[in-house]
């Protein structure tokens, strides 16, 4: 474990990859551990970060574990993101109450409570904002004698190159603390150009031998000819009558216009979903080259670094895999302004005390 000198020692419950607790390291938060049910983040999170990987079921973890990973801590977080699936607008309106993961947010809440620690951080999908799972979970906090803020914060002010809005919460049961604001204006915001182009040309069906992770899907010959007949930042309206597909040919097809779609160099990407690498489940063409995203493209879009490895050198990544742990990670763009939210304040009170 990379141990540092930092006040705050954190605890990222559901991890994921490591995408949030990369982003509170950026930020100089020692982070001690990270909780994830999904067996195949142990590789990353461990070899990435240097923190410790623990397989478990959040339901499933005390406060005294925690406590125990906290160790001497002077300053306590807890981080994470809750599984995002039933909260999210791909849903359609689904009835997703009965899910596993539905009740995940409240057992943040019950470790909350049971170790008390001295910040707070939750991320999620917008959505989560106006349901009732999420304001019990805030007036847990309160009532705990947190100070709590919530919003959406969006992806480009912060330096990510990826059209992303997300919730995010902090809390801190020492003094008021303020979601931030982000230091990029729209003129600065960075691009799919600045942050791709630097990788090897592949054509369709292509693999980068030096990175396992830049490989292209092939695509079939029908999408290939879709692809060809892209624009960047185009729709299918702009392919000839004979590529079209039955649902674009339906009077519902307008609604399906952010499919099968080129990505615009000079802008940042849509946001990155766990199929990011399929032409046909979003705008996830390459900007000018005929193919889909590769993994890497996808994983530098959601804002890892080019040399971040997801599994052993000896295991061949598969696209559904590595694109879930891709798409379902926290941009560690988020995690590292929210780290500096409360790396900040506590620099404050150090002076204070001095």
């Amino acid at each position: 474990m990379r141990r540092t000198d930092s006040k705050i020692v954190a605890i990222d419950l559901f991890s994921g990859a490591g995408g949030l607790s990369l982003g509170l390291q950026q930020a100089g938060v020692h982070v001690a551990a990270g909780i994830d049910l999904d067996p195949a983040c142990e590789y990353p999170y461990e070899h990435n970060l240097g923190s410790e990987f623990r397989q478990k079921d959040v339901a499933s973890v005390a406060g005294a574990e925690l406590m125990e990973l906290w160790g001497d801590a002077q300053y306590r977080l807890l981080a994470g993101c809750a599984p995002c699936q039933p909260f999210s607008s791909h849903r359609r309106g689904a009835d997703t109450s009965d899910e596993t993961s539905w009740d995940l947010l409240s057992h943040f809440a019950r470790l909350v409570r049971e170790t008390s620690p001295h910040f707070v951080t939750m991320e999620n999908v917008t959505r989560l904002k106006s349901m009732q799972i999420f304001s019990d979970f805030v007036a847990d906090l309160e009532e705990l004698g947190y100070f709590v803020e919530y919003g959406t914060l969006y992806g480009p002010k912060f330096g990510l190159p990826q059209e992303r809005r997300r919730l995010v919460l902090v809390a801190s049961r020492i003094h008021e603390v303020h979601l931030p604001n982000g230091d990029f204006d729209r003129s600065e915001f960075k691009t799919v150009r600045q942050t791709i182009e630097g990788l090897r040309p592949l054509k369709n069906g292509e693999s980068d031998p030096d990175d396992p992770l830049h490989s292209a899907r092939r695509l079939a010959p029908i999408n290939l000819a879709r692809m060809e007949a892209s624009i960047a930042g185009g729709t299918w309206r702009d392919w000839p009558e004979e590529l079209l597909a039955p649902c674009h040919r339906k009077a519902s097809g307008a609604s399906f216009q952010a499919f099968y779609g080129r990505m615009v160099w000079d802008q940042p990407s849509p946001t990155i979903t766990t199929q990011a690498y399929n032409f046909g489940t979003g705008r996830f063409g390459h900007p000018e080259q005929h193919r889909s995203l590769t993994l890497r493209e996808a994983a530098m879009l959601q804002g890892f670094p080019h040399d971040y490895q997801f599994v052993r050198p000896s295991e061949k990544p598969t696209m559904k895999a590595v694109g879930r742990l891709i798409g379902n990670a926290v941009p560690p763009a988020f995690g590292r302004a929210v780290g500096k939210v409360f790396t900040e304040y506590v620099k404050t009170l150090v002076k204070e005390k001095a």
